[in-house]
């Protein structure tokens, strides 16, 4: 057998742990024995969870019920606990020892539990006699063992005498449980039909390991043997360090249950059977080469037939058999009677209390690490790079826009100011425009004046009305003669002058001074005109013209 060294204490509890909440400090353990129900209830004494009532009740099931049924089976529960007056929160149950699968690993050491859990899940594969997907795996990690060194190759090359031999590398030793995902879903829907919440579904040899503990009747470090009798099978379970590196169960029909085409079962037999089994699992136990022999036997349960299991396995065992004594446990003295028999609902409720949870939780197993899938995380973090530039891009635009905003603002203010004075505006652009006309027209309209002054006929004739300048740069004159033949001469007074003469339109009028005739005179100053008033020598004025003299008395203030 190879040599263990113990691993030290923080590394295992820290690779074991159960990733799960903090438990309640109470907890409610139901445990089904054939036609009994067996509720354990806890609470914290000291910090630590102690054992505070334990009922049985019978389930009270009809003769022909089908027990494989988990609707039935949970009525039957629930009528239990309305029998008892109980109405418990957080339920723990357990699975027999006959309905697992348990098996022994040796595996590197790893750091990280997931990573543990896939190389179980990976060597359990191979031996399972149905296939993974439908199995439910969970583990605790045993101890910490150094293999032996390898023995050397008498082909290979002798090493030097002074080289110490490489010892090979630690392996952790593994107890694995197995159970099929249909006996987990069981009572799953056993729980649910009696209105029960589940939340841990552990394995009933390692329970009644729990309550041995509890019950503190061997040492820590002692190889004992405990055996369960139950109300339909027989559990055997060999201890050492803690925990059950040998287990195995067996059915055996008690007396009242003995089939009516079968023989009948005498309590001989029933006694004579449980021996049996537990022999042979002694037996098989020692020719594993365990390294520590087992030190003690102790006998559990409520068949009756426990005192005579134990004097039937004195004289065929080398270690002391007793009963399992569970004074330590302080029970109330109403529940010290019941307590014999429920070892196993004793240490679930202990177990699920306790700070590091069930050993076995197949409610919530130790599962391997997800496999990463590259290419999906490709594809996230290029989403994730390609979100980061959309916000990115998004905050630079939403900060231009936002400076841009402050421009547009200030240019609204600006332009709602212009619009009041629109009106202003308008008038300077016409006046500016009038003027601007003048200045490009680059003439002098007064000097034009003078000078159709004096080339106009006398004002005996004809005399004007109006003067006016179009933007085009056309003289338009309104004038008035006493006769047609002095519109003519006017013509062509004006064309010798050098003016383009439009033709006239001639109306004829009455008038008391004798200006009968209308007309307006359209001039267009040629670019080739050039205007010298020393040339030209207007008419002179009318004898009775007393136009200057009015002015020249208005001056001189007569």
């Amino acid at each position: 057998m190879a040599d263990r060294d113990a691993l030290p204490a923080f590394s295992l509890k820290k690779l074991s742990r159960d990733r799960r909440p903090r438990q309640p400090a109470q907890a409610t353990a139901i445990d089904v024995d054939g036609r009994s129900l067996r509720v354990v209830q806890t609470v914290t004494r000291d910090g630590r969870p102690a054992a505070s009532r334990v009922a049985v009740t019978p389930l009270n099931l009809p003769a022909d019920a089908d027990r494989a049924d988990a609707a039935v089976l949970g009525a039957a529960i629930a009528k239990a606990l309305d029998q008892l007056k109980l109405k418990p929160g957080p339920v723990v149950m357990g699975i027999p020892r006959a309905q697992v699968v348990l098996k022994t690993l040796l595996l590197p050491v790893v750091a990280d539990v997931n990573e543990l859990a896939s190389m179980v899940h990976l060597q359990v594969a191979k031996d399972l006699p149905f296939r993974l997907a439908e199995a439910v795996v969970d583990f605790k990690i045993y101890r910490q063992v150094s293999p032996p060194a390898a023995k050397p190759d008498a082909a290979a090359k002798p090493a030097a005498p002074d080289a110490a031999p490489t010892p090979p590398p630690p392996k952790l030793e593994v107890l694995v449980a197995v159970a099929r995902r249909q006996v987990v879903e069981f009572y799953q829907r056993a729980a649910e039909a009696a209105g029960l919440k589940l939340v841990a579904l552990g394995l009933l040899p390692t329970a009644s390991i729990r309550c041995v503990e509890a019950c503190q009747v061997t040492a820590a470090a002692q190889t004992y043997a405990l055996v369960s009798l139950r109300h339909d099978e027989v559990s055997i379970d060999i201890v050492a360090e803690q925990a059950a590196p040998f287990s195995r169960g067996a059915t055996v029909k008690p007396v009242a249950e003995a089939s009516p085409a079968a023989p009948p079962v005498t309590a001989e037999g029933f006694i004579n059977a449980a021996t049996i089994e537990v022999v042979r699992s002694l037996h098989g136990y020692s020719g594993l080469g365990a390294a520590a022999p087992v030190a003690k036997v102790l006998v559990a349960g409520s068949t009756g037939y426990e005192a005579a299991v134990v004097a039937a396995l004195t004289p065929r065992t080398a270690a002391p058999v007793a009963l399992l004594d569970m004074t330590p446990l302080a029970l109330p003295e109403d529940c010290r009677v019941g307590a014999v028999g429920a070892v196993a609902g004793i240490g679930l409720a202990l177990g699920y209390a306790d700070a590091d949870g069930l050993p076995f939780d197949f409610l919530s197993p130790k599962r391997p690490a997800v496999p990463r899938d590259l290419r999906r995380i490709k594809i996230l973090a290029g989403l994730a790079v390609a979100t980061g530039l959309f916000l990115a891009v998004a905050g630079v635009r939403a900060w231009l826009v936002g400076k841009r905003q402050v421009v547009l603002d200030a240019v609204n203010l600006e332009v709602a100011a212009a619009e009041k004075k629109r009106p202003i505006y308008r008038q300077m652009i016409n006046q500016a425009g009038v003027v601007n006309e003048w200045v490009k027209g680059e003439r002098d309209w007064l000097l034009h004046y003078a000078y159709l002054t004096a080339v106009l006929p006398r004002s005996e004739e004809v005399f004007l009305t109006s003067l006016s300048v179009s933007g085009q740069g056309i003289i338009r004159l309104a004038v008035r003669a006493k006769s047609g033949a002095v519109l003519a001469k006017l013509e062509k007074q004006l064309r010798a002058a050098g003016y383009e003469v439009k033709p006239l339109a001639i109306t004829p009028g009455s008038d008391r001074t004798g200006y009968e005739f209308l007309s307006t005179v359209e001039l267009v100053v040629s670019p080739k005109l050039k205007i010298d008033l020393s040339k030209v020598t207007p008419p002179e004025r009318p004898a009775d013209d007393a136009s200057l003299e009015t002015q020249q008395r208005r001056k001189g203030g007569g």
